[in-house]
């Protein structure tokens, strides 16, 4: 028993080193720009134990955008306990995802490099795994009972999500969270 623990732990502490490792490249220098040598030099691991937890650099980066977007998900979840009203954690959660993405490097890793390299679908599929999630399940319950007859929660939570993106990327989250709190609260309230 006491084998298979330590073989875990080495393979999670070999994963975490090759995602933190990882994520400073391409953060710094880009998805394109960053060699699978540069990673396992960073992470003092060799290329066999990258090629053995990772088929290539491409899958290594989607573990990197997942690691990003499970954190901004928890942010929210943090921001939001069930003892707020919807309204006020659909304000909480979005003030909680501009937070989030103020972390050096997830708006780039997130909005930028991922479309980019995971392509559309792909990010929208981790987007809806996530933090859209947490959207139209906040959604939901603002809107109440038999929403999703009178206004399409999915399509809401895209909408809203683009918006909460573009806030992000804008650099200037503080300027943007009484125009969302608006929207929200036109939407849901």
């Amino acid at each position: 028993m006491q084998d298979y623990r330590s073989n875990r732990e080495r393979t999670e502490k070999t994963k975490a080193a090759l995602i933190a490792a990882a994520r400073t490249l391409f953060v710094e220098k880009g998805y394109a720009e960053t060699s699978t040598p540069e990673i396992v030099t960073a992470a003092g691991i060799t290329r066999g134990a990258l090629y053995h937890h990772f088929e290539d650099k491409r899958a290594l980066f989607r573990a990197v955008v997942r690691e990003e977007a499970l954190a901004v998900t928890r942010d929210i979840e943090r921001a939001t306990p069930e003892r707020l009203a919807p309204l006020d954690a659909l304000i909480a959660g979005s003030n909680a995802y501009l937070d989030a993405m103020r972390v050096v490097g997830r708006t780039r890793l997130l909005l930028i490099e991922g479309p980019t390299v995971l392509g559309f679908m792909e990010m929208k599929q981790l987007d809806e795994e996530t933090t859209a999630l947490t959207l139209k399940h906040g959604l939901e319950a603002a809107l109440g009972p038999g929403s999703g007859s009178r206004i399409p929660v999915d399509a809401l939570a895209d909408i809203l999500s683009a918006a909460f993106d573009r806030a992000a990327l804008a650099g200037d989250a503080a300027r943007y969270r009484a125009a969302i709190a608006h929207m929200i609260g036109r939407v849901a309230g």
